[in-house]
């Protein structure tokens, strides 16, 4: 299996990267993104690219993958919703459009939230702007598009974050996370289960296009 990677430098993409540099059935992994990884590995290309509103540059880099694992996000505080919906649903469409476009048959995996909305109707924010996103990447033809909520993330294996309050809290929270998943499964899993889940769901199929963090858990095992 050949794999795109975008968001491969942040929390959740460093976990996925991890899982899938270990996973002995991904012969290839394509990382795109601002800066490098800083891993070393046969299986690893990376590409610099900057305007993830076109790709048509790197087009040709593109073609004859199975999956996208797109892992790119942004916390919407202090973002006004034209601001955040650019990034988080305005960046995606376009990458998920050439994708199609390039590998129809490929399998499409977003990361959204716990939360998201459906609906888009609600009045939290970022919810409604998942919520689209989540909607019009499902209806786009790809062989298959599964779109993940996790709730609350544990960084495992030296994963950090990029934004230093974040870091700060998953330091500070650190010997309560075992707690949490004895307690709340329904609501945290880790970096190491949902590089698994993301993997096992694009090589097995799933009933449903969208994971909550029960189902994360439970393929990620």
């Amino acid at each position: 299996m050949k794999v795109i990677l975008f968001g491969a430098t942040g929390m959740v993409g460093q976990g996925v990267l991890r899982e899938c540099l270990l996973d002995p059935g991904i012969e290839t992994v394509l990382a795109i993104g601002r800066s490098p990884t800083g891993q070393s590995n046969a299986k690893l290309r990376e590409i610099s690219h900057s305007d993830f509103f076109n790709l048509s540059a790197i087009a040709s880099d593109l073609t004859g993958y199975d999956a996208c694992l797109f892992c790119l996000g942004i916390s919407s505080l202090g973002m006004s919703e034209p601001d955040y919906r650019r990034i988080t649903y305005d960046i995606t469409l376009a990458v998920a459009n050439t994708l199609v476009r390039l590998n129809p048959a490929m399998t499409f995996v977003y990361v959204t939230g716990q939360s998201t909305d459906s609906t888009e109707q609600g009045s939290v924010m970022w919810a409604r702007v998942k919520g689209k996103t989540e909607n019009d990447l499902l209806k786009l033809p790809f062989k298959a598009a599964y779109m993940f909520r996790p709730g609350g993330i544990q960084p495992l294996h030296g994963v950090r974050s990029k934004t230093a309050w974040v870091q700060a809290i998953y330091t500070g929270t650190g010997p309560l996370w075992s707690l949490l998943n004895r307690i709340a499964p329904n609501y945290v899993t880790t970096t190491e289960k949902l590089g698994r889940a993301m993997i096992r769901v694009v090589r097995n199929g799933y009933p449903k296009p969208i994971l909550e963090t029960p189902d994360i858990n439970q393929v990620g095992a």
